[in-house]
């Protein structure tokens, strides 16, 4: 694109038509929805959820020792107005009665928090997944055909390796 001499040079647009500025991540502009959605019917309220910052520790200089990036979360389970009674009951039995998580892997504050709320809501919804009951099956006419032919096969298999004249080995 040419520039005139009196005009600024546009930004590039984004993928929705805005200039790359306008385009930042949730954590990055400041906002922060009210519930974090974990399933359909299941979301969280943030007021529920206590965050608490420390430092990170280890090696790492001045930042580190410095800097409140250790992100903490809790939810208390039991006391949640976020489950219904049977969804309650299977995340304790799987979970206990309080979950908590801990993340302490980038620099960023934000970084570590968007990163902890990502593995509470992977981990309730592991355990509020329930597998389908398994329905018994019987199995088909030529799946009973090719298990017996391939039992056929192995037994010839084994009556070329016997030695010729001898007809039963067990005597």
């Amino acid at each position: 694109m040419v520039a005139s001499a009196g005009r600024p040079r546009r930004a590039p647009l984004g993928s929705r038509g805005r200039p790359w500025l306008l385009e930042r991540r949730s954590w990055q502009s400041g906002f922060v929805p009210d519930d974090i959605p974990v399933t359909r019917s299941v979301r969280i309220p943030r007021h529920e959820v206590q965050v608490s910052f420390s430092p990170s520790g280890g090696p790492g200089g001045q930042h580190a020792n410095r800097s409140h990036t250790r992100v903490e979360l809790r939810l208390d389970l039991a006391a949640s107005t976020a489950f219904g009674p049977v969804q309650r009951q299977r995340v304790i039995e799987r979970l206990g009665p309080e979950i908590r998580v801990v993340v302490d892997e980038h620099r960023s504050q934000s970084r570590n928090r968007s990163l902890a709320e990502q593995r509470l809501v992977e981990r309730l919804r592991e355990a509020l997944h329930v597998d389908p009951p398994r329905r018994a099956t019987k199995p088909t006419r030529a799946s009973k055909l090719r298990r017996l032919d391939s039992k056929q096969r192995r037994s010839d298999v084994k009556q070329t390796r016997r030695k010729p004249g001898v007809s039963d080995p067990g005597l």
